[in-house]
């Protein structure tokens, strides 16, 4: 037996007798690492044992949830977030599709399998409840990724320049894999920033592989997602009126220090590529720049004709009819290629619309956060929470190119701000009206007698 498929063994019955025995939080890291490592399509698979390892962590994931509901509902309800009744309705729109569905089979399976993301969606929520299980949960997610990225760097590009086949249970296109590695770059900013020694070089450590990996994929729309998401996370260090000793000199260290290592990882194909950004071409495959676009448009007519969507795969059953012949090649049905497209040709405009206000939602009440932990002049927090959203809006820039909007990862993305809203502002608050109420109680009861 490998000495990597022995690791993993060991991690993943020790994860069990951690999430039985100490913290329930356990089972839902153990979920993580399962995804992200992807067992049953590694190269050591052969010789782990055949279990279903994903279904043994969801179903310990919700074990432990059972087993400890009282006390996660008192610091972690689901009725405390507003972005909740967002998502049941999203899910609802789905249920619902499946009676209209121009792919019923296929509409099928994968409502099966959303429904089942958000059930680990919501249990996920109440069991990490505290600060520190946030960092763990974000560090699986790190080190989960540079896993990864250490497989891609073994493989190396294939003969058309990129690196297809390493990913993850729900897919190996190359431009998902890069999605799911853009947002946690931004989180190992933070970490480089605010971490101890030992966190600042493993921060380093885990961001050059994510980097080179990222690289080797060649992922324009991954490219942009951590151009944008940094860019907008190392302004806020430099410009923002909230300022810890040595912020600045910090940001201006990391944009020199993240420039240099660009400069050195990159190689003429990965400019050559982004350098289709700016022009809209591309030679191989037509999937993306101006035809990419004819894809996206054609939604439009579509959902004129279907104004509450065509289900699951729909778009594909329709393609051929709604996109111009030169567009379409030598292929029999093609995809949206953008998951805010593929949302609307899903549920239609009834879909786009509660993911407007479940945005919204998390907006809003991140903002809350952040205005809270500034109140209690905590910085540290709110470039955290900050780091968070821009973990998201990394996973959202990135999934605007690919069809990925019932992603495990897109919607970690979403649970990692929920969490933090939660952790940081929601819970205090709740603490804060029981002691009021606590207060008036006794205040009345004295009055009255």
């Amino acid at each position: 037996m490998s000495k990597f498929a022995l690791l993993f063994l060991l991690i993943f019955f020790g994860g069990i007798f951690a999430a039985l025995f100490f913290s329930s939080a356990a089972a839902f890291w153990l979920y993580q690492l399962v995804y992200l490592l992807n067992p049953d399509d590694r190269w050591w698979a052969a010789v782990i044992p055949g279990l279903p390892y994903s279904f043994v962590t969801s179903a310990l994931m919700l074990f432990v949830m059972m087993l400890n509901y009282r006390a996660l509902t008192s610091v972690s309800p689901w009725s405390r977030h507003p972005s909740f009744k967002w998502i049941v309705i999203l899910l609802l729109l789905y249920v619902v599709a499946l009676g209209y569905a121009l792919a019923p089979n296929t509409h099928r399976i994968f409502l099966v399998n959303f429904i089942k993301l958000i059930v680990i969606f919501f249990v996920a929520y109440k069991l990490i409840n505290d600060e520190k299980k946030l960092d763990i949960s974000l560090w699986v997610y790190c080190i989960g990724s540079t896993y990864v990225s250490y497989l891609i760097w073994g493989t190396g590009r294939n003969a058309s320049g990129r690196v297809e086949g390493i990913g993850f249970a729900d897919g190996t296109d190359g431009n998902g894999v890069a999605a799911v590695l853009a947002p946690p770059l931004v989180l190992l900013l933070y970490y480089f920033w605010q971490g101890s020694k030992k966190l600042k070089l493993l921060s380093v450590f885990c961001g050059a592989l994510i980097a080179n990996a990222l690289v080797l994929i060649n992922s324009r729309g991954a490219f942009l997602a951590v151009a944008l998401s940094a860019g907008i996370f190392t302004c806020f260090m430099i410009f923002s009126k909230w300022q810890q000793k040595g912020q600045r000199a910090a940001a201006v260290f990391v944009i020199v220090v993240s420039a240099a290592g660009a400069l050195y990882v990159t190689d003429d194909l990965f400019w050559e590529r982004m350098g289709t950004l700016k022009s809209f071409e591309e030679d191989e495959g037509r999937t993306s720049g101006a035809y990419r676009m004819q894809f996206w448009w054609a939604t439009f007519d579509m959902v004129g004709d279907n104004p509450f969507g065509m289900g699951i795969s729909g778009y594909n059953v329709l393609s051929r009819t709604y996109i111009p012949p030169e567009f379409m090649g030598d292929m029999t049905s093609r995809s949206v290629h953008s998951s805010w497209f593929q949302l609307l040709s899903d549920v239609g405009w009834p879909g786009v619309v509660v993911f407007f206000f479940l945005f919204v939602s998390l907006a809003s009440t991140s903002r809350k956060a952040k205005k809270y932990v500034l109140s209690q002049e905590n910085h540290n927090h709110y470039f955290k929470i900050l780091a968070i959203e821009c973990g998201l809006i990394s996973y959202f820039i990135a999934a605007t190119f690919i069809d990925r909007i019932r992603a495990e990862a897109f919607w970690w993305a979403i649970l990692f701000v929920m969490i933090s809203s939660n952790v940081f502002y929601l819970k205090f608050q709740e603490a804060r009206g029981d002691m009021l109420r606590r207060k008036g109680r006794v205040i009345g009861g004295g009055s009255s007698g």
